[in-house]
């Protein structure tokens, strides 16, 4: 299964991004939605789940929750905006997705692209696909899943 991911939108909806996500069978916005009616148009393209981010305080953004475990292509993928990824050798703060027997974990706020193994987790930031700040470069992000299995790409804007 291919799913599309984004993050730190805040309000702004990048023309580049629709052709990217041309066959994806779900989107995942790991939060910064910001308004602008931005989940409404990544609903055209496929199914979105989204989370809200530390920025999304008012208007319908701010109903969304601020995580969600979904099941999807046989793997299960944890969706939240902030995460402290477990460094290697720290069981204790990885143990807090492996016992929730997450596949992957899909988070944003730092506008940097991360895709790193963890045991046997996955941890996935597509970077932010909102106007370019902080001097990082906008992007999105595919994961290919399948049972026991996620690979992971990040597309520059």
């Amino acid at each position: 299964m291919l799913i599309g991911v984004v993050s730190d939108t805040h309000g702004f909806y990048d023309p580049r991004v629709p052709p990217l996500l041309d066959g994806v069978e779900h989107i995942l916005h790991a939060g910064d939605i910001g308004s602008g009616r931005i989940i409404d148009h990544l609903s055209e393209i496929a199914p979105v789940t989204a989370v809200r981010g530390n920025n999304d305080r008012e208007g319908p953004e701010s109903e969304f929750p601020e995580g969600e475990t979904l099941d999807l292509g046989g793997c299960r993928i944890f969706l939240t905006h902030i995460v402290n990824v477990p460094r290697d050798g720290d069981p204790a703060r990885l143990a807090l997705y492996v016992n929730e027997g997450a596949d992957a974990v899909v988070f944003g706020h730092s506008h940097m692209p991360f895709n790193e193994r963890r045991g046997p987790v996955t941890f996935f930031n597509p970077g932010a696909a909102g106007k370019r700040r902080f001097k990082v470069v906008p992007s999105i992000g595919l994961l290919e899943v399948s049972p026991g299995r996620v690979e992971g790409r990040i597309l520059v804007l």
